[in-house]
This record gives C-alpha cells, structure tokens and sequence, in this order.
C-alpha cells in the first residue's frame, strides 16, 4: 500500500472508476472552481441542498465560495470529482473536511485531531458511489495532516450518506439527537476498510471493461469500401463473426458500406452506441472521440497507430487523448492496437482486423503486442485451443492488464488467463490484485525482455544484484502466475489447465508402447519437482492379466510396441485409478497408420475412466499433425502434445500453481504506534537536514532497527582519539570499523579489523584503519566500535528499490561473497511469513540454516522475523532507497540473529495519492 508520507494535498488529481464502469477525474479544488461550484450548487434539488446544509439554500454566498474554494489543505482540504460534458469540466461531487476545535476542557496534545467531514453530489450522478471514492480519497489526505478521527452530522432520513459510512469497512460510532445521526470513526486505516476499497476497485474496473467486451451496439469510424483496408476487414469481421447487436459504419464519404448504412459521425446515428472501434489516422482521433463523448459512448478502442510508441509528440498526443477519454467517462483500448473480441454466444463480437477467428473456448488473452496478436489468434486455431476473449492492449493508455483481471476473474465463460506482457507499468496494483484471481482461475504469462537487466550502478549488494527480470520473477511467484519462457510453453500449459483439473500432487503416472519415451518423460518430470512412484501391487497385477509378460507395470508402464488399443484403453484407466497417481500421461508412437483412429478412441476412453480430480494428458509422435479431436468422455476435450518433456513441463507447471493455490496466506508483521513514531522521527530529522538522497548514520540507523525490533549488534561511534575509552565503556571482545564518505565495501579496503580485546589493541587497529583510509583516499571521519558477534550463518537481508516494482526485499547467504555466489532470492514489499520462509526455501544454500553435514543449524525462525521486520520497516519508510544488512548473524536455534553491518539510503518521495490510485493522466497499466 502506498504511504501517507509526503503526500501534498494540493496536488492531488487522480483517475477513479465508479461502480457502474464510468470513470471520473478527482482532483484538489482551486480558486478557479467558484464558477462551477455555484453551477454544481444550481443544479442540485432542494431536498440534496437540505442533505448537506440541514435547510432551505438559495444561493452560496461570496464568503463561503472563498471559503470553499480556497482550502489551506492543511485542516481544510476539499476534493471536487468532475466530469467533461459538452467540452466543459463540471463538477459532479464534493467531498471535505474541516478540522475541529479541542472539545471544551480539552487541548490539541490531549485529545484526538478530529474533523468533520461532508458530501455533496449532483443528483443526476448519486447512486454511483461517488461519495465512497471521495470518502476513501480524503481518509489517507487526513492521516497524513494529523487527522485522528473523522466526525459527520447526517440527517436521519438521508439513507444513501449514511450507508456510504455502514460500508465503508470503519469501526463507526453512531448517536442521535434531534434527528441528526453523529457518525464518528478513526481514520486508520483498518482491514475492513481496505477490503470493502478493494473490492469496489474491482468491481467498477470488471464493469468498466463489460462495456467494451460485452457492448450491445458497435460503431466502426474509419470504416472503408476499399477490400483489404483495415477499416472494411473491421466491419467484415463483425459481421462475419455474428455480432448480435446492430453495427454501425461510420464514414462521412460513404452512404453504405457492407451492406449496412454509414453514418457520417457517431451523433448522427441517433442511437445508442457502447463501443467505437476507431479506424482513422492520429490526427483525426481527438476530433473523432469527442464526438464519441458526445453521443455517450462508453468505450472506445483506438486502432490508430502514431502514438506514444512513434515520438515525444506522439507521446503528448497519447497523453491528451488520455485525459479526454477519462475526463468524458469514457473508457479505451489502445491506442495502436489490433482490437477485442468476444467468442460468447450471447455477444460474438470480433472487433479485430484479423485474419482468424479463433475457435470458442475458456482462456481470456492479452497480448501487447498488436503483430504477435496476429500470429498467436492464428496459433491457438491451428492447436484448436479455444478463447473466451482477446484483447490487444496495445499501448495501454488506459484500459489495462489489471482492468482485465478484473473482467476476466468475473466472467463465467473464462476458466483460464493467458497474458503476453512486453512491460510493466503498474505492479504493485497487479500484486494486490492477481493473488485473488489466481486462487479462482489460473494466470499463465510469458514475460518477454528477460535480457533487460538492469544496468544501473549500484552502491550496495541489494541493488546490485537486483535487476528488472527479477523483479518480475517475485512479482509473479507472490501472486501465484505461471511464467513461461516461449509462447509454445504458454499456450502448453494453457491447453492443459483449461481442460483438465488441476494436480492434487506431484506423482505422475506413464503409460506408453515405447520404453524411450517414457525414460524421456521420467527425466523431465523429476528434473521439473515430479515423481514417478510405483504402482500399488494391485495395479500391477491387474497390469499384468491384460499385457505380454515383456511389458513393465512398474511405472512408467511400457506397453511394448505391439499394444492394442483396448490394452491402451484399460492401462490408462488403471493408472489413473491407482492411490498413488495424481495425473496421467499417455504416450503412442503409431506403429502404422491403421493404429491411429482405434488408439485415439481407446484413449479417449481409457481417461473418462480416470477419476476427474486427476488430469490426463497425451502425447502423439508422428510424422503427421497431432489429432485434435482426442476427448475423454465427460472429461471433455484432452491436451495432445507432441514430445515428453512439453507435456512435462506443462503438468509440472500446473502442479507448481496448485501447491500454490493450496498454500496459507500468510501473516504480515507491521511496527507498532511506538516504534513508528521512533522511525518517522529520525526519517524525518536526517531528511530535514539533507538535500536529496543521503546514507544514514550507524548510531541512526542503530536506532530504527532497534525501534523495528531487528536486533543490532551494539556499537559506538566515536572518534580515532577517543576509540580506547569508548572501548572500555563497551566491554569486549570488540570490532572496528572505519566510517569514511563514499565508503560502500569496508572490507574492500581493510577498513573492518576483528577481535580486539584490550585498549591497546583497539588504539593499534584506529591507527591502522587511519592509514589505510589515508592510502585509499577516503579520510577517516570516524571509526564504529561493536561488540563482536562470534559464530552464527552469515545471512544477508536488504531492500533496493525498482522505479517500476518499487521496493525489493532480497535475502540469502551474506558475507563478502554475496555478489559473486548469487545465491539470494527476491519478494516485492509487504511480505508475509509464508513468503519469507519460501524466500529461504528457494537458496540453494539453505541447508546451512538446517545444520550441513554436522555443522551446527542457525535460528531459520529469527531469520525470517528479521525478514518481515525489514517489510514493516519500509512500509513505515517509503523514503527508502536501499538497505543493506550484511552480514546478519544467524546463531543457534532460540538465539536469534543479530545484524553486525548495515547501511540505508533514503531519499524524499513525492507527493502520493490514496493506496491503489494513480495519478491523473498516468497509466494504470502492467
């Protein structure tokens, strides 16, 4: 979630969804606004203007437009929601909040902060749940000034504000007096709140994206006579495809295209239109789309390429694009896209100018790239592998990855979701919202610029092995996404699970009439975390009544090459049915080509006879196509693959997002009221003296680790005179370290010396270390005197942070090797208890903490509370820009680890919304 820090209320503007799919802009009001405010008050009915000021109004006064108009955001902050209608931004909702004086016997330090907090929305626009974005919007703008508790004064019979309050997830206090119901609540943030914000999020995005995959009539502007042209295939296709609703071509030179009457604009069709597809050159696109707005279309997919992805200016003309289309209530793909479709009964709609219309099925897809688009609809019908919908996003101006998901998890006709990312613009929303999808449908991705590591220079361990691919690995091992390296593993792993039940476990079950095949897919299976188990004694022996004495019953079960189909039939209905199989893969080598019909019926058969919680796939090798009509009975349609380890890879895919499925949530540890106001106060002390980025001091940093509850081994900073003393007022045995500007790696140069145990031999190791400073050009400002840790795991735990992902946790085995072993792993921030101990389980050296080969185990359990300490830590500090603690000492079970060494980096953020939403005109994409 994004913190309350640094946030600027006077900045403000945000892009929100409204629960009926319309957007809204929602910004700070400004002294320009006296002019729609008296409109907004005009056009509100007597019984709204009662609602807000408790009695008859006629006008607003000078004053109070001043007063309303002119907050000092600060203990005033005034929020307007808006609309462009007829070319002009009106204000269609109000939200404030005033805050209050101490109540009479009170003061500021002894009471809560408290402010009274009101509404007011347009009638022609209640019922939206404008008053809940604008309350979820004014919560966190309150935090961050100080606001402890929200008040409200409603009256009694106004029911729609007294519900925005009953579901806002706040614990609410309520009292009445002569009519007017007092609803009090803190404004911190509570798991209720975040859930109902959440889901409402959800919910308006998911209708939003209805409107353009499910729209009831269709306008193609820059729809065209000429064959070939991309505006005739758009309406061809339309029409070729069934669309149920009426189409309506749109070109001001043309009086009939395809049969059906153009139009010369979208108003002049006179009726109602959900989507434009727009066909016409770049410049033309804003003229277009404000017709579009004016007629009140809903959605609108740009086609039109010459956008952001050609030129700055073709960037500025994205952007007033952008602004047009969400400031009209609209939504929009594209621009630069090759359009939607939707393969339901009920809709048929394909709004593409492509070639191929893909059988029906119930995989959604995304694909960025409008070219490969192409390629892949012509792929998926050539597997006969069957869409629910497509969706070319193209630059992803608005309508986003996570619009869709949103779409996608609702809609009955998509049991799969399949996603071609070529970027990412929005991970952290795709984080909180990917999790819950993928627990009801499965997420399979392929993820192309793998190669694009990050280059920048790194001034600590974390950021240095950081990069952006791995980012995208934790990104999608958090939220439970299956990533493929190609797109041929994208769509394997796609037929599989669109078509057969999820594993249960990992045991595989072969049956094959070739032994090297299923040696072949026994190898990839165990290299991929599957196990071929052997048969139960009973299964063996049933095996045996039906096959020749050479055939193995053992598993993989090898039927030798002379097996009949009925023998096909009946081994695979065995191995499915043995207690220790979860899935089944059978394999056929046609032997001659009247084998093929009877064997492809036989299993068919053979798998309707294995029970339905177990998947089973097959695998065809021959010169000729694989059948794509190979079903299993009530099972449905089966995957036919055409080597082993494709069908491996797949199942173990498949079995990896089911452990995951099936896993806790887990728990995540936040600091206390005490230890954040502790952090916040150095943060906010060092920020106050620094300009831009700055590394944190030992004895500071000493502080906040301690305050977070991450123990810290205890030191002194002191000078080279005074080291001795210092030292005996510490006690030893001790280390020394030096403290010099632009010193990253102390060990690089000498600067750490350990096991000292006497003055003496800490005022030898401060001359030493001054020497050596003075050698490598780094003055000595200061030296750290620490109690030594001795023993323990040397671990490494650390933060850097990606301009895209934001902030990165990474652990593993520390010391002065980190860098050059690698063996650490990443999670996005927050992270739970469940993700800590799988980043400790993904090390490759993590038997160490489990005690190697008699050498004494490490405390695995303070290691992964340092882990989520060190989340909490920067969800309190999103100032953060790396941390690094290294080594961390990892001492015995029940001992706990220690930090020894650590640095921070913090920086100023910017100026931030509530959790979840961006900024007006920036993109929400992935």
């Amino acid at each position: 979630m994004v913190s309350d820090q640094g946030m600027d209320a006077r900045t403000y503007a945000v892009r929100e969804i409204l629960k009926d799919g319309g957007s809204i802009n929602i910004r700070a009001i400004r002294p320009d606004d006296k002019g729609r405010l008296v409109d907004h008050f005009q056009h509100m009915s007597q019984r709204s203007v009662y609602f807000r000021f408790f009695g008859a109004k006629k006008r607003l006064t000078e004053d109070e437009l001043r007063r309303f108009t002119e907050p000092d955001f600060v203990r005033h902050v005034a929020l307007v929601a808006t609309l462009c209608i007829g070319g002009e931004e009106q204000i269609i909702g109000v939200g404030r909040f005033m805050a209050l004086e101490p109540p009479e016997g009170g003061d500021e330090a002894s009471s809560p902060s408290r402010a009274e907090v009101a509404f007011a929305v347009a009638d022609d626009h209640q019922g939206r749940g404008i008053g809940t974005v604008l309350l979820e919007h004014l919560v966190p703008l309150a935090r961050a000034n100080g606001i402890t508790e929200f008040q409200a004064d409603v009256l009694g019979e106004n029911n729609q504000m007294l519900e925005v309050f009953a579901n806002s997830g706040f614990v609410a206090r309520q009292s009445i007096e002569a009519g007017v119901v007092r609803v009090t609540f803190p404004t911190e943030e509570t798991e209720e709140f975040m859930q109902a914000s959440d889901t409402r999020d959800r919910m308006a995005a998911s209708r939003s994206v209805r409107g353009i995959l499910e729209p009831r009539a269709v306008a193609v502007i820059g729809a065209s006579r000429t064959p070939g042209s991309i505006g005739h295939r758009l309406v061809a296709n339309l029409r070729a495809g069934g669309f149920t609703g009426p189409i309506y071509p749109v070109n001001p030179g043309a009086t009939e295209i395809e049969g059906l009457r153009a139009y010369p604009t979208v108003t002049a069709i006179g009726a109602p239109v959900d989507l434009a597809v727009i066909a016409v050159p770049a410049a033309a696109v804003e003229t277009v789309v404000q017709d579009c707005a004016g007629a009140g279309v809903r959605g609108v997919v740009v086609i039109s390429a010459g956008f952001a992805e050609t030129s700055a200016a073709g960037r500025e003309a994205e952007a007033r694009l952008t602004s047009l289309v969400r400031g009209s209530g609209m939504r929009m793909v594209g621009p630069n896209c090759m359009g939607i479709l939707n393969t339901a009964p009920e809709v048929s709609l394909n709004a593409t100018f492509a070639p191929t219309w893909p059988p029906p099925g119930n995989i959604g897809m995304l694909s960025q790239s409008g070219a490969l688009g192409l390629a892949v609809l012509d792929y998926a019908r050539s597997l006969n592998v069957g869409l629910s919908s497509f969706v070319s996003v193209g630059n992803k101006a608005d309508v986003s990855g996570n619009d869709l998901l949103c779409y996608w998890a609702e809609d009955p006709h998509t049991r799969v979701i399949v996603l071609y990312l070529e970027s990412f613009g929005n991970p952290r929303k795709f984080a909180r919202i990917a999790p819950d999808v993928a627990r009801q449908k499965p997420i399979v991705a392929v993820k192309s610029g793998r190669s694009a590591a990050g280059t920048r220079a790194a001034s600590s361990h974390s950021a240095a092995l950081a990069n952006l691919d791995v980012a995208v690995d934790a990104l999608f091992e958090q939220a439970g996404v299956i990533r493929t390296d190609t797109l041929e593993q994208l769509f394997d792993v796609a037929a599989l699970l669109a078509t057969q039940p999820v594993p249960a476990g990992p045991r595989v079950g072969v049956v094959t009439n070739a032994g090297g095949p299923g040696i072949l897919v026994a190898d990839a299976c165990e290299a991929h975390g599957l196990s071929l188990p052997e048969l139960t004694p009973a299964s063996q022996a049933r095996l045996r009544e039906i096959l020749p004495a050479q055939a193995a019953v053992t598993n993989p079960v090898d039927m030798i090459a002379s097996a009949t189909a009925e023998q096909f039939e009946k081994c695979v209905a065995i191995v499915g049915d043995d207690p220790n199989i979860d899935s089944v893969v059978a394999i056929f080598i046609p032997v001659d080509e009247a084998q093929i019909e009877p064997v492809v019926a036989a299993l068919g058969a053979g798998a309707g006879r294995v029970p339905p919680d177990k998947p089973v796939i097959a695998v065809f090798i021959a010169a000729r196509a694989a059948p794509d009509r190979l079903h299993g009975g009530a099972r449905g349609r089966l995957p036919v693959y055409r080597f082993p380890e494709d069908a491996a890879l797949a199942l173990a895919a498949a079995h990896r997002y089911g452990r995951w499925r099936c896993r806790p949530r887990g728990t995540m540890q936040s600091l206390d009221r005490f230890a954040y106001t502790a952090v916040r106060a150095v943060v906010d002390r060092v920020l106050a003296a620094a300009d831009g980025p700055v590394w944190v001091g030992p004895a500071d940093l000493a502080t906040m680790l301690w305050a977070a509850g991450i123990r810290f081994a205890p030191g002194q900073l002191t000078t080279v005179a005074e080291a001795p003393a210092a030292a005996e007022w510490l006690g030893y045995p001790l280390v020394v370290k030096a403290v010099a500007p632009g010193l990253v790696h102390k060990s690089d140069v000498g600067g750490v010396v350990l096991g000292l145990e006497s003055a003496a031999e800490v005022r030898d190791a401060v001359a030493a270390l001054d020497a050596r400073m003075i050698a490598a050009g780094l003055p000595l400002e200061g030296v750290l005197l620490q109690r030594e840790v001795r023993g323990g795991i040397e671990a490494l735990v650390g933060v850097t942070t990606d301009p895209t992902f934001g902030p990165l946790l990474v652990c593993g085995l520390g010391g002065v090797l980190v860098e050059l072993v690698r063996d650490v792993s990443f999670r996005l921030t927050p992270v739970t208890d469940v993700d800590a101990a799988e980043m400790l389980d993904r090390l490759r050296a993590r038997k160490l903490l489990d005690g190697y080969r008699g050498a004494p185990p490490g405390d695995k359990d303070a290691l992964i509370s340092a882990i989520m300490r060190v989340s909490a830590l920067v969800a309190a500090v999103p100032e953060v820009l790396e941390l690094d603690l290294n080594p961390v000492k990892v001492l015995a079970p029940g001992q706990g680890a220690i930090v020894v060494d650590g640095r921070m980096r913090i920086a100023p953020v910017r100026a931030r919304p509530a959790p979840g939403w961006e900024p007006e005109g920036a993109t929400d994409r992935f």
